[in-house]
């Protein structure tokens, strides 16, 4: 199970008192057909096959609600689930547990529906020294938690956002002047990885020429891959190469087997389908 900073905590409350607001605004007017001192228990069951991630997301909604609330958790994010499993039983104030359920939902079903994309992806290239990478194509305002849950499927982050690595694309390239120019201007700025991406092999040599950390290879075929591999060994690897655009699980192998050291997959964070879950009260 990955470990949650304190940064990613506080990134957490606020995500889930935004939720929360946006749900409940001026109050829960269903909640209230429910005595306030009444308590019950309930549990959170998966209906499909998983891998768990969002416990703090769902621990965190439960406690803005109900600092008293009871939490027994069955599994850990990272955990590949069955069918039918219970996840968390809950025990606390029965308007809370009502108020906070679609919320809590919503994040275990989004983030359990990523990390278990990735799994999926990861288990194909497992045994192939290729790391799988997330991008910025992720839902708005989820950043942080997707890309958590990426760790809890077992990929990797790329960067976090536009601050923590220089990529240096189509537009900037243009805009600087060039590939050499764009990457002299980041060395000057700040001390971060510089990765440039490349759509073909005029701009790869460029761009080792220029002392980018990685090149990106972007759209480039599965034979143009292994000879942008090969180009780059026979240099004494002066740079780290990875492969992206139009990457799919079914050639997501092939593409590995050229011995890029990174492939990096919008769909793993864009293109997700909700963990089937639900809420309910014991009797």
């Amino acid at each position: 199970m990955p470990q949650i900073s304190s940064l990613l905590r506080i990134e957490i409350a606020k995500q889930v008192a935004l939720a929360l607001q946006e749900d409940i605004a001026t109050g829960d007017i269903n909640a209230q057909l429910i005595p306030d001192t009444q308590r019950d228990t309930a549990t959170i069951i998966c209906r499909e096959p998983m891998v768990v991630a969002g416990k703090a997301w769902v621990d965190e909604v439960f406690r803005q609600l109900d600092p008293n609330m009871q939490l027994d958790w069955a599994v850990k994010d990272g955990d590949a689930v069955t069918a039918n499993q219970v996840l968390v039983t809950l025990i606390g104030n029965t308007r809370a547990l009502l108020t906070g359920e679609r919320t809590a939902l919503n994040f275990l079903q989004t983030l359990s529906s990523t990390a278990t994309v990735v799994a999926n992806h990861v288990a194909v290239i497992a045994d192939l020294p290729t790391k799988l990478l997330d991008t910025r194509k992720t839902l708005p305002m989820l950043r942080h938690a997707q890309k958590y849950a990426m760790l809890c499927g077992g990929g990797n982050n790329h960067r976090i956002g536009l601050y923590d690595a220089f990529l240096i694309k189509e537009n900037h390239i243009m805009a600087c002047g060039g590939i050499a120019q764009a990457v002299s201007q980041a060395r000057q700025i700040a001390n971060k990885p510089v990765e440039v991406e490349v759509e073909n092999f005029d701009e790869l040599h460029q761009a080792i020429a220029a002392n980018a950390d990685v090149v990106m290879l972007d759209n480039f075929t599965i034979e143009d891959t292994q000879k942008a591999v090969e180009l780059v060994a026979s240099l004494g690897k002066p740079c780290q190469l990875e492969a992206s655009g139009d990457i799919s699980l079914t050639h997501l192998r092939q593409v590995a087997e050229t011995g890029v050291d990174f492939i990096s997959m919008g769909a793993l964070t864009k293109h997700i389908k909700a963990i089937d879950l639900s809420m309910r009260f014991q009797q």
